[in-house]
């Protein structure tokens, strides 16, 4: 299929993100953009994405095949990803996975007959604290059993979008890739915050709870470039340590209790003289 012309402007409005001889970089944000429009990446995307960038197909469907968020074949609205790993597993994840898999009439990676949602086995979610997890395009619902996984993707089938248990609210496949090449969700509460789960915040909890805090940090203070930032007491007095050392003409020596040149630094003086 041909692109459509705003494809193609925010195509190029990609590859101007990089330098001058750096353009290949816009290869993964590509790949994002035309499965935005097509729902997946075909031998169309990877042909468009090579031409855009003078690579070959060959080297574009190298990435795309490597990558797992990148789809080769048609997928639904709804990539519902159920964790099986360790913990998830120990917790129930297995029983998530096959009840859903019975529900939907589908096994991993492939996709109900009415298009809406491709289920699949996931390895890790990297959400132990709230197992066990599912994924609805990569947006998180925790502590899910079997029950609750059904209702959500009932949910889902009926036209329904629900409120993931942290995160801002359910994009589908197509919009969540066009966010990943870098163009923002334009939905109205789209990007509003989610709420944060009880696991996450636990450290911050227990630094307020015993008073601990991070020495002269002041959170109102902005994060500059590193050129911009000030040296801090140890990298000053390094610096006029060596800056010292130069002056003098005495050679650097090395942290021993004896205060003399290791070894190895001796033999570099004598070798230099």
């Amino acid at each position: 299929m041909g692109f459509s012309e705003a494809t193609h402007a925010r195509a190029r409005e990609i590859i101007a993100r990089y330098p001058a001889g750096r353009e290949r970089s816009a290869l993964l944000p590509l790949l994002h953009l035309v499965q935005s429009e097509e729902g997946h990446v075909t031998p169309a995307g990877v042909q468009f994405c090579a031409e855009q960038l003078g690579l070959t197909k060959a080297q574009v469907s190298a990435v795309a095949t490597f990558y797992t968020m990148y789809k080769r074949k048609p997928t639904g609205d709804w990539l519902v990803s159920v964790c099986t790993n360790t913990m998830c597993n120990v917790l129930g994840g297995q029983a998530v996975y096959d009840a859903l898999s019975e529900h939907l009439g589908v096994g991993h990676d492939e996709t109900t007959e009415d298009g809406t949602i491709t289920l699949e086995h996931a390895e890790c979610l990297a959400a132990c604290d709230y197992g066990p997890v599912m994924t609805v395009n990569y947006d998180f619902f925790d502590n899910v059993d079997p029950d609750i996984a059904l209702n959500l993707v009932e949910r889902l089938r009926a036209g329904e979008r629900p409120q993931p248990t942290r995160g801002a609210r359910l994009c589908t496949l197509k919009e969540m890739s066009l966010q990943l090449a870098g163009f923002a969700d334009e939905r109205e509460g789209a990007v509003a915050d989610g709420p944060p789960g009880a696991s996450t915040l636990r450290g911050v909890r227990l630094a307020q709870e015993n008073g601990i805090t991070v020495a002269g940090f002041d959170p109102g203070t902005p994060i500059g470039k590193p050129a911009e930032r000030p040296a801090g007491p140890e990298k000053a007095n390094a610096g006029a340590a060596t800056a010292a050392g130069v002056a003098s003409n005495e050679p650097a020596r090395d942290a021993s209790p004896s205060g003399q040149p290791s070894e190895p630094r001796q033999r570099n003086l004598k070798e230099a003289k």
